[in-house]
């Protein structure tokens, strides 16, 4: 046999088609002036011409749209679309026809026939038509499986497969920055600011619809996009929301820790979970796009066992008069069960915890203690006892101070002892005061 009759050609064919927006189509005007040798003779074939628009010959754009000429490209977040035709070619009926389609990525294989029905019968000159549709979440290389298999009138079972292999690519580049800010003097954990750099990356221009933050459980979130001029607010965009190629724009966002889980500090501490950036988009003759980002972490402030927090603190005092601040102090200690263990048992960390401290979190028993500065004096007794200190929990303080130097000074000098572990923690530059002279009233 030779390889002639081996390579045997197949009586159905199989087409693939991208499915995508059309454009406009564009036209390139030549004109002259009327004392020139051509006279009106271009003007009158733009009129005579179907693609331009009526009383504006002389615009790019017409009024026809244009098929796409090749397979174009793709970006992550977008739709792919394909249109598959199977075409009887032959004089013969073929029986038990099925098509499958397959997208193969790097991680995984994907089926995205519509229906895996076998079709009894097609006759010739007949064909199967089938759209399949996938939302693309992967980048870098990606494979379209298309297969067919029938049955000849003969009972010969045939196969046959078509590759079509593509990129998909990124469209936008996202950078995050968080910072970390106190809300109010009376909070008990910071307020996190997030900033988030969009910035487009592919060759034309395209539509934000909407660039919004889904917080996790744990934080509320206000968007600090818009500027407030009377009822309504403004983007601080403008009125045009389009993003060019390789233009970047900065969306910023508050998270706040919500109330059940601000009381208690130790929740927040560590490696904590914002929420994820939900990016939605369009292109041409809006054709959509969306990207969502991973789940955001940021590594929240530690503030050790013991937080000290400013309740309530004047902007200016006067020189050498005292003046009061109301402190609060929070038991933020978590013991870490990890360290805690004894080797060649078979004991559990919580287990073990529980004898040792009967619990994960501690009481403290506090003493403070109130060193001076060259400019700020505390008044009232160092050393004094401040009772014990349930975990979570927190107890506000009065406490009064003296300036002694005018200007701007800074607030130093508290001391927390725990005389259970033995352990001091110390507060430097907790807050700043402007000092003016006596004589001098602050302004309200």
């Amino acid at each position: 046999m030779d390889a002639s009759q081996l390579k045997q050609e197949h009586l159905l064919a199989l087409k693939v088609m991208r499915l995508t927006k059309p454009t406009l189509f564009t036209n390139l005007p030549v004109t002259c002036e009327d004392r020139d040798l051509p006279g009106d003779l271009f003007s009158q074939l733009m009129k005579d011409d179907p693609s331009t628009v009526k009383g504006a010959e002389t615009f790019m754009l017409g009024e026809m749209l244009t098929l796409p000429q090749n397979f174009g490209n793709i970006f992550l977040g977008e739709t792919f679309s394909s249109y598959i035709s199977v075409h009887n070619d032959s004089p013969h009926v073929v029986k038990d026809v099925l098509i499958k389609a397959d997208l193969q990525t790097s991680s995984q294989r994907l089926n995205l026939s519509a229906s895996n029905a076998v079709l009894a019968e097609l006759n010739p000159d007949r064909c199967i038509d089938d759209v399949i549709h996938h939302e693309v979440k992967e980048i870098g290389t990606h494979i379209l499986v298309c297969a067919v298999s029938y049955t000849t009138q003969a009972g010969e079972k045939m196969y046959f497969r078509k590759f079509f292999k593509f990129q998909v690519l990124k469209p936008l580049d996202v950078k995050t920055k968080f910072y970390n800010a106190e809300s109010d003097l009376s909070s008990v954990t910071d307020e996190v600011f997030l900033e988030a750099q969009i910035q487009n990356i592919t060759t034309t221009p395209m539509y934000m619809e909407k660039v919004s933050l889904e917080p996790s459980i744990m934080y509320s979130v206000t968007e600090l996009n818009t500027v407030n001029t009377g009822a309504d607010g403004s983007s601080t965009f403008g009125k045009m929301t389009y993003l060019q190629s390789m233009d970047t724009r900065q969306y910023l966002y508050c998270l706040k820790p919500k109330p059940e889980f601000s009381e208690k500090a130790g929740v927040i501490k560590g490696v904590t979970v914002i929420g994820k950036l939900d990016i939605v988009w369009k292109t041409n003759l809006g054709e959509r796009g969306r990207l969502q980002t991973s789940q955001l972490q940021r590594m929240a402030p530690g503030y050790g066992d013991v937080r000290l927090s400013l309740e309530m603190i004047p902007d200016t005092v006067n020189l050498e008069e005292p003046f009061e601040v109301t402190c609060k102090i929070t038991n933020c200690s978590v013991i870490d069960k990890s360290k805690i263990g004894i080797s060649g048992t078979n004991m559990d960390s919580d287990k073990i915890a529980s004898r040792y401290c009967h619990c994960s979190e501690r009481t403290m028993d506090l003493v403070l203690e109130m060193c001076n500065t060259n400019a700020i004096h505390w008044c009232g007794v160092s050393g004094r006892q401040l009772g014990k200190l349930s975990p979570n929990s927190s107890l506000h303080l009065a406490l009064k101070l003296l300036a002694s130097v005018q200007g701007l000074q800074s607030i130093s000098g508290l001391r927390l002892m725990d005389t259970f572990l033995k352990r001091t923690y110390e507060y430097d530059d907790i807050a700043q005061v402007c000092v003016v002279f006596s004589h001098l009233k602050p302004e309200s």
